[in-house]
């Protein structure tokens, strides 16, 4: 690898731009954002010949201006690979100039959209751990392009990280070559499905609403008219009386099958779109992630960045053993701290996993120990009366007359309120021994949860800081929370008695200052 760096280390130092078939995919994607628009706009002036040719010509010149304007800042956008940064370059008329030293990208990742992907373009992302908007982004770039710039910024990370090794008189990691990777995790088409009907989801609804908003310009009707619907459902009152109470009650358990149906389909889809293809590898450098079907993404992570573990389910796949589990680190991942690496899967195939992770997966051996009595107590009186409260509010508002007055059922209205706080009361008193934390000689567990229960397990060395916090009536009753930071993420432990609260902290901190997090790679 050192030798093909410093083959091409003299042409990629100078100014490069990306590909330029990439102005295609602009342009496409204008045209695409204009579809909409046309549909109204032919509709509207569907008996104007005159009008419709001046919402296309219109449309044209919108097009054509930002057309040129991709192609101008795709003239001025360069990006170089220094020996020490990666710079980037943009503007039309005010230029503005990023440099991220190659210590800071924690992660280079490709990503590929299906426009895109059908001709053969990737967009390269260079996670800095800043998130979102403020990490570097080069679109568009061929595949080949992609890959060769990703190892060339990780060659560049590997030459900083040998130079201040040097420098502080250590020896240097020697390059490794990770072409050759182990699968370690990988979903087919059986897990998918499997994976898809636990996934059950009504967003399609939620779509439907959306084109709704334009439905008024083509059929004339205004669909969010109370007084519509309202006539509606009494003209066909009627027909519904007419029916049986078999026939109506066979309609009702109709809609609540098409209903699941539905929710199945759009779960389905939802996992076949973006976990197609699920590969996880392990390398010499760390973890290799590839999965999408029209969105298809590769993500390296290498196994230092990562900080901390989430071991996740939900309240129907844990009855069946079914769990996630995602890594937390600097870089980003679809707009979360947190990369998913099993997102299906049962705890021994996880293990290994987490083991390869250089993390020790929780076990019932450890010291695990519950929140303080005081804070179990005091959270229940709290949530519960709340509602209890309400309940009183109720029933006085009654009592006097003030509401219910016409309605046949009021007495019964402060029963709702009382009702959830009765069950809010004993779910958390019952919760309280599904709460729990442990601390291990390098690590730090946090489990919370009775119906999904979710596992967090931390590094005590990647840790940032340790944070003790506690409010008025914690203050009083003797407990606090516990914050750790994570530069990728939260972790926190509530209600912990204020003694153990601090014998935490103590160790987690002599953990931190007891090792160089810069030389944990």
């Amino acid at each position: 690898m050192s030798g093909e760096v410093a083959t091409h280390s003299a042409e990629d130092t100078q100014p490069q731009r990306t590909a330029p078939i990439g102005l295609l995919i602009t342009a496409i994607t204008s045209l695409r954002q204009g579809v909409i628009p046309i549909a109204i706009g032919a509709y509207t002036f569907r008996d104007n010949l005159v009008g419709m040719g001046g919402v296309i010509a219109l449309l044209l010149v919108v097009f054509g201006v930002s057309v040129g304007i991709a192609y101008l800042s795709w003239l001025r956008r360069t990006y170089t690979t220094g020996t020490e940064d990666i710079r980037v370059e943009s503007g039309i008329i005010s230029r503005a100039a990023r440099s991220v030293p190659y210590e800071r990208i924690q992660d280079v990742s490709l990503e590929q959209k299906l426009l895109p992907r059908l001709f053969g373009l990737v967009e390269v992302k260079f996670e800095t751990g800043a998130g979102g908007a403020d990490d570097l982004k080069l679109a568009y770039l061929t595949e080949d392009q992609g890959e060769a710039l990703r190892r060339l910024i990780r060659a560049r990370r590997e030459e900083e990280a040998a130079s201040a090794a040097q420098v502080a008189g250590e020896a240097a990691v020697p390059e490794v070559e990770d072409e050759e990777a182990d699968t370690i995790f990988a979903m087919d088409t059986q897990r998918l499905t499997t994976f898809g009907l636990f996934e059950f989801s009504l967003a399609v609804f939620a779509v439907l609403g959306g084109l709704m908003q334009y439905a008024d310009t083509f059929i004339g009707i205004e669909l969010w008219d109370v007084d519509l619907w309202q006539g509606w459902i009494e003209s066909q009152s009627g027909l519904l009386s007419s029916f049986g109470f078999v026939a109506q009650i066979a309609g009702v358990v109709a809609g609540v099958v098409a209903l699941i149906m539905i929710g199945s389909v759009t779960g389905l889809v939802r996992t076949f779109l973006r976990d197609w293809g699920f590969v996880l590898e392990k390398t010499a450098r760390g973890f290799r992630r590839r999965r999408g079907l029209f969105t298809k993404t590769d993500v390296v992570m290498p196994t230092h960045r990562v900080q901390a573990l989430v071991l996740g389910t939900g309240w129907l796949r844990y009855r069946f053993g079914w769990h996630g589990l995602k890594f937390v680190s600097l870089a980003q991942d679809a707009g979360s701290s947190s990369h998913v690496v099993a997102p299906f899967a049962q705890l021994e195939e996880i293990e290994p996993i987490i083991r390869a992770a250089k993390f020790e997966p929780p076990s019932d051996d450890l010291d695990w120990r519950h929140a303080s009595r005081k804070y179990r107590f005091d959270s229940t009186a709290i949530e519960g009366g709340i509602f209890a409260f309400v309940a009183v509010v109720l029933a006085t508002l009654i009592g006097t007359g003030i509401i219910g007055e016409g309605f046949a059922y009021a007495a019964f209205l402060p029963l709702i309120p009382l009702s959830l706080s009765i069950f809010f009361t004993g779910a958390n008193l019952y919760a309280w021994q599904f709460h729990r934390h442990a601390l291990s000689g390098s690590q730090i567990f946090g489990r919370k949860g009775l119906i999904s229960p979710a596992t967090r397990v931390a590094s005590r060395v990647k840790l940032h800081s340790v944070e003790i916090v506690q409010g008025p009536i914690a203050q009083r009753r003797g407990y606090a929370t516990l914050h750790l930071g994570l530069a990728g993420g939260a972790f926190s432990i509530p209600g912990l008695p204020i003694k153990r609260a601090r014998e935490l902290k103590s160790a987690i901190l002599h953990s931190i200052a007891s090792r160089d997090f810069s030389q944990l790679s």
